[in-house]
């Protein structure tokens, strides 16, 4: 049947990769495996034609269904990671379903779903189902779960690099080890691209036999060449000290000429509110515009959302305004330019945006980025040698999430039960639970059934009751709230925004209408908005006249610079070092650069450079590692805590992806605190925990795992609870356990959690081992450099003033520009044995 296939492209136009064919072959001889591809290459029919053939050869004469009832059962399952892919994955796979007359039904289950089909699919399900890892989990809460997937034969996992590293894909595999309990012969195929490690991501996808064998994964690589063209905005005039935000809009005029030339566009930004700002830039820049210009990001309702989809791939829209809802995906062939406002903070998320345009095969692909400060372009200069070099990030699959673990327990205890043997076993074939311990797990058992050794008094936690050996749900309420609570997705509150005549817009986080009063003016949707009240989690407005007015602020803004890039980076001062500016955006960034080496030095990738000055503000030390935010804020917090143990100091401290900055009141113990250690790794968890308030913050993060875990109810729909409620129901739960139950699993994950997700503390440890092994620079410097001048500006941010910002940074950079004097430079090399203290002329002092 493979010649069936074979004509329908051919009628398309099209014909299949050697990789497709790969794929169906495999998928015929009963393999599994992960598809590594470029976007737009056709990963998509490379995993989806392999059952269709399969379907052809078992009935090679067929006839497309008339009525629903005459279709096959449920043989595939096709699992997205966002439930806004789902209809565009929906009409992709149903398109040669139906122009081959197979006898199948496609269609989606998500969160959007209608109840109509919803209630539809609850007496049959199609042939083939488009959902997501939540919809798959409610699906095994059934009771008849067993006979529901009695035909399965496939599962794809579509996007599985964005699921991999989160619990969402732990929650995967745990959905893929029962269906293979009740499928053994069971096909899983993930699709991926713009990813490391390979080998890592299609064993966690595969999993362990009963046996504890490691299952042989069919890894089969897209070999179609994708051209991709990278290049940056470069401003005519470079402010020589550079800060974040300085050029945002800035660049907006080049941005429009662009624009005005492409026949499609999609204009990325890391955030919705960046998204917000760029689409009304655009509009004020040419009112006319409006009608073909629109805006796509989470937030937005899903009737929107789809406007601009539809819009964007039939030429209605030829500009949207994007964040990372349009990353993937969903094809959008007429898109000849994407634009990337902001670095991509990551070699992986560059080629996955830029695979938005020229999506097909043989086209070339094209992203222009549009930098928001000076140093942006040697990111996109760094990220695109790292594309070049395939330095693509690795992403680590989470390690056995017990508050996920509960919540799975509870859904196998509604979907037919279980029992400890048998759960055990089944756990053990997943890689983010293959070394779960028996104590463990009956822990968590221990926790479901009577809610831990804290809870046990209180019936409302014992949410699973053992009968002969099997563990079940049988009261009503806790299937209900379970059904409701399900999913490892945790955020702030979502408000709905609504026209007071009708008519809704979509939803903002809690914690930003609480900072609203009636006549307050904000920009949703690109629309100017006038709050008027806040009413059953409904934020009720009116348009209002301008376009002036806040724009709404998201949780998750921050994204560092990943490894892969940070270290292209470093190689790209190196380049600069040694005077060699090979690119536009190296040669445009270069009168800074040469500041900076006037004014101290740039420094090596063997080297770690310390610059300290004095200003009205205190003393400062600027510290550049380039390892990303998240690792200097871990840092800053360490080397403040560490010096203060020298000496008692009180600091105050910013951090960007190059570097930090320390402000104290009086001169840092700096040589002391290098003799003693201050970059070791030595006693680096006791030092971390105790330089930050770890125990606050894994109070926090406590709220998420007891959410995931059940231990908290979100509310019933309509009647959700307030991020103030629900954080202190958990904090009472926190205080309870870290009291009467020191032990408690899940107060260790929350530490575990808060030292890996908010600190990065294995990637800190790396770093710190590398600068262990770095000759340290220290250059005293009469003023400010190049470097340091955007983490002045970030602690001035934090300041009370009732001058504007930018006043303030303008003041900042007149005294700032006074030449001065070279900086005065130590060196330090130190290792295990010696520490030397090194003059400017390389003596001993």
């Amino acid at each position: 049947m493979h010649d069936r296939v074979e004509a329908w492209f051919g009628a398309r136009g099209w014909r299949p990769f050697d990789f497709q064919r790969e794929v169906w072959r495999a998928y015929a001889s009963g393999e599994s495996g992960l598809i590594h591809a470029a976007t737009g290459t056709g990963k998509t029919y490379a995993a989806w034609m392999g059952p269709l053939i399969e379907s052809l050869n078992d009935t090679p004469v067929v006839r497309k269904a008339r009525r629903r009832a005459d279709a096959l059962p449920l043989r595939v399952l096709w699992i997205t990671p966002l439930r806004a892919l789902a209809a565009d994955t929906e009409q992709a796979l149903r398109l040669p379903v139906d122009e081959l007359g197979l006898p199948w039904t496609v269609e989606s289950r998500t969160g959007d779903t209608s109840q109509a089909r919803r209630a539809r699919q609850r007496e049959r399900l199609p042939t083939a189902l488009v959902t997501t890892p939540e919809s798959l989990s409610l699906l095994l809460c059934r009771k008849d779960s067993a006979a529901l997937f009695a035909d399965l034969r496939c599962v794809v996992v579509d996007e599985w690099h964005e699921l991999l590293s989160t619990k969402r894909g732990a929650q995967v595999e745990l959905a893929l080890a029962r269906l293979r309990q009740l499928r053994p012969t069971l096909r899983t195929w993930g699709v991926s691209a713009t990813l490391g490690n390979l080998d890592v991501a299609a064993q966690t996808l595969l999993g362990y036999t009963n046996t504890g064998a490691p299952r042989t994964p069919r890894l089969v690589r897209g070999i179609v060449p994708k051209d991709i063209e990278v290049e940056a905005l470069v401003p005519e005039t470079m402010d020589r000290f550079p800060w974040a935000g300085h050029l945002n809009t800035k660049l907006l005029p080049e941005v429009m000429q662009r624009l005005a030339q492409a026949e499609s566009a999609i204009v990325f930004t890391n955030t919705r509110s960046q998204c917000e700002i760029w689409f009304q830039s655009i509009i004020a820049a040419n009112p006319s515009w409006f009608e073909f210009t629109a805006i796509h990001h989470g937030s937005l309702s899903r009737a929107q959302r789809e406007d601009v989809e539809d819009g964007l791939k039939s030429g209605r829209y030829r500009v949207v305004v994007a964040t990372s809802s349009l990353d993937l995906g969903v094809d959008f062939t007429p898109v000849d330019l994407v634009m990337q406002v902001g670095s991509p903070k990551g070699v992986a998320r560059l080629l996955q945006r830029a695979g938005r345009s020229g999506h097909s095969p043989g086209r070339v692909s094209r992203i222009v980025c549009v930098p928001t400060h000076a140093f942006e372009l040697v990111e996109v200069a760094a990220a695109r040698d790292a594309m070049r070099a395939g330095a693509i990030e690795s992403r680590d699959p989470v390690d056995r999430p017990l508050d996920l673990l509960a919540q799975h327990l509870v859904t196998l205890a509604l979907g037919g039960g279980f029992t400890r043997a048998g759960v055990l076993a089944e756990l053990r074939t997943t890689r983010a639970y293959r070394d779960l311990t028996g104590d463990e797990l009956d822990w968590v058992i221990d926790f479901v059934t009577r809610g831990g050794e804290a809870l046990r008094a209180y019936p409302e936690y014992a949410k699973v009751v053992c009968v002969d050996g099997v563990y079940i749900v049988t009261d009503r309420r806790v299937a209900l709230r379970h059904v409701l609570n399900i999913g490892t997705i945790v955020s702030d509150a979502a408000i709905a925004v609504r026209y007071l005549k009708g008519g809704r817009l979509g939803t903002v986080e809690e914690s930003f209408v609480s900072r609203l009063s009636p006549g307050d003016r904000f920009i949703f949707a690109g629309t100017p908005l006038e709050f008027v009240r806040l009413r059953d989690l409904t934020a009720w407005v009116r348009k209002a006249k301008g376009m002036s007015g806040a724009v709404p602020r998201w949780q998750g803004a921050r994204m560092p610079l990943s490894t892969e890039l940070a270290a292209a980076v470093r190689d790209k001062l190196e380049e600069a070092r040694r005077g060699e500016y090979l690119s536009p955006e190296m040669r445009s960034v270069k009168p800074v650069l040469l500041m900076q080496a006037e004014r101290s030095v740039i420094p090596r990738p063997d080297e770690l450079l310390i610059e300290r000055t004095e200003t009205r503000d205190g003393h400062h030390l600027f510290v550049y590692p380039f390892e990303g935010r998240l690792v200097h804020e871990g840092l800053a917090a360490l080397c403040a805590y560490r010096m203060a143990q020298l000496q008692p100091f009180s600091f105050s401290f910013s951090c960007n992806d190059y570097g930090l900055e320390l402000l104290s009141p009086e001169r840092a113990p700096l040589e002391e605190a290098l003799e003693a250690g201050l970059f070791s790794i030595t006693h680096l968890l006791h030092d971390v925990t105790h330089s930050l308030n770890a125990a606050e913050l894994a109070r926090r993060q406590f709220r998420e795992i007891a959410r995931v875990a059940g231990l908290i109810f979100s509310g019933y729909p309509g009647q959700s609870k307030s991020v103030k409620q629900l954080q202190a129901s958990s904090g009472l739960l926190y205080d309870v356990f870290v009291n009467y139950d020191p032990e408690n699993l899940l107060v260790a994950q929350a530490r575990r959690e808060v030292l890996e997700r908010q600190l990065e503390a294995s990637r800190l440890g790396r770093v710190l081992d590398r600068l262990s092994r770095a000759t340290i620079r220290v250059v005293d410097v009469e003023r400010p450099t190049p470097l340091a001048f955007p983490l002045m500006v970030d602690m001035t941010r934090a300041k009370l003033s009732t001058e504007k910002l930018a006043d303030r940074v303008k003041r900042m950079t007149v005294a700032a520009e006074k030449p001065t004097k070279s900086g005065v430079m130590s060196v330090f090399r130190i290792d295990e044995t010696v520490t030397k203290l090194m003059g400017p002329s390389g003596g001993e002092r």
